[in-house]
C-alpha cells in the first residue's frame, strides 16, 4: 500500500478539494496523510478516511509566514516515509521538492491555479518577483501532476513544458436536489471575499435589485465590503455568515434562487479559472451569474447554466440578476440544465481519473 502526504497551507477544515481528492485515493487502498498547520482559530479537524495533522505555527502571514511554513513542511517530509510527496501549489514547492531529491521519492504537483498570476501576487512587483523565480526554479522539475481545467493545463505547458492532466473540482454526484418553490429572491456567494472577486460591482447593483444576498466566506477585502454595504444603507440585503462547513455551505447553496460567481479579470488565474462555486451551483440546481471567460464559456455553451457578462460594471450585473429573477422560462431552462450538467461534470467521474493516475506512478 503506498503511501501519499499531501502538503498545504491553507486550513484543512474548509478545503473541499483536498477532502476529497485524500478521501478517494484512501478508500481505493491508499494510505493518506493531509498535512497541513494549525493556524488562529482552526476548528477541530473531523473524523475522515485519510490521516490528518497540524504541524505548530508562531507566524500568521506575511514573509515570515512562508518561511516557517516551508521550514516545517521540509523538515517533517525529510524525516517522515512516503512513497509520494505532493505539493498542493507552489507555496509548498520548495519543501516538497527538497525533501523528495534528498529521500528519492516520487514527486507530484497539484496545480489549484497559476500562482504567479493571481492578483494578490501580480499587484506587488517584489513580491511577483520572488514568486516567479521561484516558479521557475519548482515547475520544470515537477513533470508529474494535474490542474483544473484545460487553460491552466495550457499556460503551464506553454511556461514550463509540462504535461499536466485535468481533473476537475466537481462535487461528488448525489441525489439531485428536489425542483421546490424557493425564495425567489434569495442569492448567494460563496468563497473568499478578496479583491477582484466582484463585490465592488455586486454592492452597488444590488440597490437596483429586489433581492438578498448570503455570503459565505471571509478574506482580506471584508471590512472594505461591509463598509461599502453600511454606506450604501444596503445592510438589510447582505448576510455575512463567515466561512462555514462543507455540509452548511451545501444547504446555504440549495436553498438559494441564485448564485454569485464575479472575478475580475485581474490576471490569467482569474481568467482562466473554473471555480469550485462554478459547480456547486451547477450541483445545486441553481442558475448562476458568472463571467464570460474561457473554462465557463466551455461549459455553457454546451450546457446553458447560467448568464455570463462581460463586465463587472454595476448596471451589468444588475441587469443580469434582474433577468434570472424575472424571467421565469429562462430559469427554467437552465435549471433543468444544471441537472443535465451535472451528470457530466462530478467528482464521481473526476476521481477515477485520480486514481488511474496514482496506481500508475512507479
Amino acid at each position: 500500500m503506498k503511501k501519499i502526504i499531501f502538503s498545504v497551507t491553507n486550513d484543512l477544515v474548509y478545503d473541499q478539494r483536498m477532502q476529497k481528492i485524500c478521501t478517494s485515493l484512501a478508500t481505493s487502498g491508499f494510505e493518506i496523510l493531509l498535512l497541513g498547520f494549525n493556524k488562529k482559530n482552526s476548528k477541530p479537524l473531523g473524523q475522515k478516511k485519510f490521516k490528518q495533522h497540524r504541524l505548530g505555527l508562531l507566524f500568521q502571514k506575511g514573509p515570515l509566514f512562508f518561511i516557517e511554513t516551508n521550514i516545517r513542511l521540509f523538515f517533517y517530509l525529510l524525516f517522515h516515509k512516503a512513497d509520494i510527496l505532493v505539493a498542493d501549489d507552489l507555496d509548498t514547492a520548495l519543501p516538497v521538492l527538497f525533501a523528495s531529491v534528498i529521500r528519492r521519492t516520487i514527486r507530484v504537483f497539484d496545480a489549484h491555479e497559476l500562482f504567479c498570476e493571481m492578483h494578490d501576487i501580480i499587484s506587488r512587483p517584489r513580491i511577483y518577483k520572488l514568486w516567479k523565480a521561484i516558479e521557475r526554479f519548482c515547475q520544470p522539475r515537477f513533470p508529474l501532476g494535474y490542474t483544473e481545467n484545460e487553460g491552466y493545463a495550457a499556460a503551464y505547458h506553454k511556461m514550463y513544458g509540462v504535461h499536466y492532466f485535468i481533473i476537475m473540482n466537481s462535487p461528488y454526484l448525489k441525489e439531485a436536489p428536489p425542483l421546490t418553490p424557493k425564495d425567489e429572491h434569495s442569492l448567494i456567494y460563496q468563497g473568499v471575499i478578496e479583491k477582484g472577486r466582484g463585490f465592488e460591482g455586486l454592492v452597488p447593483a444590488m440597490q437596483k435589485v429586489n433581492a438578498h444576498v448570503t455570503i459565505c466566506g471571509s478574506g482580506g477585502f471584508l471590512p472594505e465590503v461591509k463598509k461599502e454595504v453600511h454606506e450604501r444603507k444596503l445592510t438589510d440585503k447582505f448576510d455575512f455568515k463567515g466561512f462555514v462547513l462543507p455540509e452548511q455551505l451545501s444547504q446555504y447553496t440549495r436553498q438559494a434562487y441564485v448564485g454569485l460567481n464575479l472575478n475580475d479579470n485581474l490576471g490569467a488565474s482569474f481568467y482562466l479559472s473554473l471555480s469550485n462555486r462554478f459547480f456547486d451551483y451547477m450541483h445545486a440546481g441553481i442558475p448562476q451569474l458568472t463571467m464570460n471567460y474561457p473554462e465557463n464559456k466551455k461549459i455553457n455553451d454546451v450546457f446553458e447554466i447560467g448568464i455570463l457578462i462581460d463586465d463587472l460594471h454595476p448596471d451589468t450585473i444588475a441587469r443580469g440578476l434582474n433577468t434570472l429573477l424575472t424571467d421565469k422560462a429562462l430559469y427554467a431552462r437552465l435549471q433543468q440544465n444544471c441537472l443535465q450538467a451535472r451528470e457530466i461534470y462530478n467528482w464521481n467521474t473526476e476521481e477515477k481519473k485520480l486514481i488511474h493516475f496514482y496506481k500508475g506512478l512507479k
